[in-house]
């Protein structure tokens, strides 16, 4: 089975047509898989999931992974994770105002990060709410070989503390939050030999270098990567559903008001290579 499929930019993105009644179909979900690998992201338009279809998908394409679950004090998170700055959210705002920073998810604890999110429009900000995303893959690959050369072998520790600095600071999040660390390659050499950035708001230290050096490096890749020809911007339409492939892309929210009523529904496919 082929599904069709609109190219968005060289780089990232695709448009895929996919009927839901071809959730669950092992072909259709290792065609999808394919253009995952190939696209980093993938839109599915108004294809309208409900919560239950958004996790046979999530299920139809890998294992399962609750990633609110893995903070402390969250084992109780929903299955189908919201994602909203309304007033009785079940999520904190501290966390959702992070994610308007660029970011990848399940990078401070100890499991692999999640293969791959899947995030679905409920209801759309007026204004804002905008979902940017960013291929750390090819903003790699197009480094001169001088720039990767003194990029090999470096690590870089990623925090909680490091992804809300600039919104509320250490005091704003719990001590168990504080203590969640852990240290990554900056570039990530997968099994099949291609190699990405592991960058992002979390992105703290790196060993060995002080830290003024350190800040300036990990902001310098950052706006590389983010650059027009890496990047895809997802104006969204309510129904939507966007997949991407979360150690390859980097993704941050474009800023929206509080009042806004925006609601997001999120799931996660486990990691299935630890960034080692």
């Amino acid at each position: 089975m082929t599904l069709q499929v609109e190219v968005l930019k060289p780089a990232i993105g695709a448009k895929v047509q996919l009927d839901r009644a071809m959730i669950g179909d092992p072909a259709v979900s290792q065609e999808l898989l394919a253009l995952l690998e190939r696209h980093t992201v993938l839109v599915l338009p108004q294809i309208g999931l409900s919560d239950a279809e958004q996790l046979a998908l999530t299920d139809a394409l890998g294992e399962r992974v609750n990633v609110a679950a893995q903070v402390p004090g969250r084992a109780d998170a929903a299955a189908v994770y919201e994602v909203t700055l309304n007033e009785g959210a079940a999520i904190e705002r501290e966390y959702v105002f992070g994610t308007f920073f660029w970011h990848m998810d399940g990078l401070t604890v100890d499991v692999p990060p999640p293969k791959a999110s899947l995030l679905s429009a409920r209801q759309l900000a007026a204004k804002g709410g905008q979902t940017e995303f960013a291929t750390t893959k090819a903003a790699y690959a197009a480094l001169s070989d001088e720039e990767k050369a003194d990029l090999e072998g470096l690590r870089v520790v990623h925090t909680v503390t490091a992804s809300v600095r600039e919104v509320c600071g250490p005091e704003g999040i719990d001590e168990a939050r504080r203590a969640l660390r852990h240290e990554h390659p900056l570039v990530w050499t997968r099994r099949d030999g291609t190699k990405s950035l592991i960058i992002g708001s979390t992105a703290d230290q790196i060993p060995g270098m002080n830290q003024a050096e350190a800040r300036a490096l990990l902001a310098r890749l950052l706006d590389w990567t983010a650059q027009p020809a890496f990047s895809y911007r997802h104006e969204w339409q309510e129904g939507d559903c966007v997949i991407w492939d979360n150690p390859s892309a980097l993704h941050r929210v474009v800023p929206y008001a509080v009042d806004s009523g925006r609601r997001m529904h999120r799931t996660g496919i486990a990691g299935v290579e630890a960034l080692a």
